[in-house]
């Protein structure tokens, strides 16, 4: 379709070479792990390489205060584990990077599902000792869904790890995509010597302990270099075979393949020293796409429009402790921000006036001067704007896509002081709006039901809504096994179905109805007796909430 000719469905619209320009120049990316693979310290080392932090920090050890750049709840500090995904925007190589980082933590696997419908690729660290593990099963299932492109990154070179070979028919066999090694690592643990560069035909040196970014890797030139032999003599019979090997049986890297989201670019290196960092950051720039088009619902939106247009990902509450604050995080889908624009939010179609949108540094955040489609803009939130909302400037359009799973735990929650009972509702519906939490209200009455993925979810409810809200609250049990949102046509249908199980109906957050069901059979039975009401296991964030 050609953005420029109008048709039934497509406003005619001028492209602006400027707008067209910036956007060319983003790059929005997640990156995405199972836990403890060094998913937030390669976060942090791309900064660095990106000059958007001078030094390094590390994620927090028993024996350090010093926690990631990207995790800035507390909880994680505590913890020394992402809980919350962060947006961190920086210059690179002329172009503008926009790295979310997302909770490696499968507890907190639906907040990293929402922010894979807001990126154009993914970055996937791999732990090299481990391999493949569970949720980087779950979490490239999601990519292939949406078919993002896919960078891999096999960390920790630097310790004693799986044979390479062995990684790559793992990743292909257990994940489905096909490998193209880009770069080749040269030994391992006290012998890793570095990685060999296969488009280039050159080894980087490998050098531990190094934590700027100006310093560039030694060259090798050749892999038939005598050098090699004499530096690394019981590795480079190895390499030498290995890539033979490889580049016998490989097709190597084909980009069509990789924007198609069926084959993945492999690096190996060391995160935590750096190594192999960069070449990650120059692939990201270098062959990641550009914002794409997406479908609007009536017709498909391109970037690079005039007209602005954009879906809330992610709430989040109090990234400003002092300001209680709530912040909505919205990927630009077309045209520009500036300050004072007015769009409207088509869920209430109400009139909206931006004039204060922020950028981020993980918790820090700066006011904007202008933004394009690409970018991750925080508008200030009162609690008009949700999960799945659409800011456009008037036309009608509809971003599919981001879903809502039903909770596998639930627990009714209590006050220890009775006091705080109003504090505890806006500490709730607050948790509840960002998705950290589902907050289910029984519609006879009671208290709240809180549902999850994850146990851990709970110890950080319970911590946030102290140090944020000073609230005090412990859990019950309660005899629910799963959730089902409720839809029917006929409204008498409906309204009769509230009456007869009004004492297993809540709503959540949005307002969307909701089947509380004690156990398999129990929802068996209801959605056997009652045929004419569909149940949902999940649920679309969307302007109209089911129900």
């Amino acid at each position: 379709m050609d953005p420029t000719s109008a048709t039934t469905n497509t406003p005619q619209f001028a492209l602006d070479p400027g707008l067209a320009k910036e956007v060319e120049k983003r790059r929005t990316f997640a990156i995405i792990s199972h836990p403890d693979a060094g998913k937030t310290t390669l976060t942090e080392k791309l900064l660095l390489f990106g000059g958007a932090i001078q030094l390094a920090g590390t994620v927090k050890a028993r024996k350090s205060r010093r926690h990631a750049t990207s995790d800035w709840l507390e909880v994680e500090k505590q913890r020394g584990i992402s809980v919350a995904s962060s947006v961190m925007q920086f210059p690179y190589r002329d172009h503008v990077i926009n790295l979310l980082d997302t909770p490696g933590h499968q507890d907190f696997s639906e907040d990293t599902y929402r922010v894979l419908t807001a990126v154009d690729a993914a970055l996937m660290v791999i732990d090299a000792a481990k391999g493949v593990e569970a949720q980087t099963i779950k979490l490239l299932e999601v990519c292939r869904m949406r078919a993002t492109p896919v960078i891999t990154f096999i960390n920790k070179m630097d310790r004693q790890v799986r044979e390479p070979l062995v990684l790559l028919d793992e990743i292909e066999s257990v994940l489905g995509m096909d490998c193209a090694p880009v770069t080749w690592p040269v030994g391992m643990g006290k012998h890793f010597g570095g990685v060999y560069d296969l488009g280039n035909d050159r080894i980087l040196r490998f050098r531990p302990g190094e934590d700027r970014a100006n310093s560039l890797s030694e060259q090798i030139k050749g892999l038939d270099n005598p050098l090699l032999d004499r530096l690394f003599p019981q590795d480079a019979p190895a390499l030498r075979s290995e890539i033979e090997l490889i580049r016998g049986a490989g097709e190597g890297l084909d980009i069509a393949e990789f924007l198609a989201g069926r084959q993945t670019p492999v690096f190996f290196g060391s995160a935590i020293n750096n190594f192999g960092v960069r070449e990650v950051l120059d692939a990201l720039v270098g062959w990641a796409p550009a914002p794409q088009p997406r479908d609007g619902g009536i017709r498909k939106v391109y970037p690079q429009e005039p007209c602005f247009s954009g879906i809330v990902f992610k709430i989040q509450a109090n990234m400003d402790p002092q300001h209680r604050d709530r912040i909505a995080f919205v990927r630009i889908c077309s045209g520009r921000y500036q300050p004072g624009l007015k769009l409207k939010h088509l869920r209430s179609a109400k009139e909206l006036r931006i004039s204060n949108a922020s950028t981020f540094m993980a918790q820090e955040r700066h006011r904007l001067d202008t933004a394009v489609a690409g970018d991750i803009i925080g508008i200030h939130n009162h609690g008009q704007l949700r999960i799945g909302d659409i800011l456009s400037e008037g036309e009608p359009l509809h971003y599919a896509g981001i879903p809502h799973f039903a909770p596998e735990i639930f627990r009714r929650v209590r006050l220890r002081n009775p006091l705080r009972a109003k504090q505890l509702h806006r500490g709730l519906l607050q948790l509840g709006e960002e998705g950290l939490v589902q907050v289910f209200t029984p519609i006879s009455g009671g208290d709240a039901i809180l549902g999850v993925v994850g146990t851990l979810q709970f110890d950080v409810v319970v911590g946030r809504l102290a140090t944020e809200y000073r609230v005090e609250a412990e859990f019950a049990a309660v005899a629910i096994h799963t959730a089902r949102w409720i839809e029917a046509e006929d409204p008498a249908t409906l309204a009769k179905f509230r009456i007869d199980n009004a004492h297993r109906l809540a709503t959540d957050t949005s307002g969307a109805l909701a089947f509380l069901a004690p156990s398999a059979a129990v929802l068996a039975v209801t959605q056997e007796k009652w045929p004419q009401i569909r149940m949902h296991a999940t649920r679309e964030f969307s302007p109209s909430p089911l129900g």
